[in-house]
């Protein structure tokens, strides 16, 4: 399947207000995947002396499958619901540092998703092609629950 554009700012897609709307963009999605985007700057949230700590990488995953989920609801008209994370599998991440300057892309795909709104990503961080980090996150998305402005 071929992904699709996408034309709206993150932030219509993930629903957390600054600062905690780690994502810079949203780039390309399709029904079962989302590329998304992020620039690692000094004055990133979480940011350390060293770069940014790895395991928020995990944090990127969650809000990539956040916006996916944000991006279907948009399909259907819906504004984007409430997501929890549930837990993650097989975090393995190749360093225990992003670097400052790096553009890390943050690609999910969907394994599963059950009619409950219990759902499983397959997730993978990587920058300029490399692979950096990757992990299984288990997601759950309570059918209702609409963000109200």
């Amino acid at each position: 399947m071929t992904r699709q554009p996408i034309d709206c700012p993150i932030r219509e897609l993930v629903p957390h207000d600054h600062p905690m709307c780690l994502l810079d963009r949203a780039i390309e999605a399709d029904d079962n995947s989302l590329l998304a985007e992020v620039a690692i700057r000094a004055d990133s949230r979480f940011i350390q002396a060293d770069g940014m700590p790895a395991w928020v990488g995990i944090e990127y995953m969650a809000q990539a499958i956040a916006a996916w989920a944000g991006w279907q609801a948009r399909q259907q008209g819906l504004p984007p619901k409430v997501g929890f994370l549930l837990g993650s599998r097989r975090y393995d991440s190749r360093q225990p540092w992003f670097r400052i300057g790096d553009v890390l892309r943050i690609e999910i795909s969907c394994s599963f998703q059950s009619g409950n709104g219990l759902g499983q990503f397959d997730c993978q961080i990587s920058c300029q092609g490399t692979p950096l980090a990757e992990a299984a996150l288990t997601v759950f998305e309570p059918p209702t629950t609409p963000l109200t402005p």
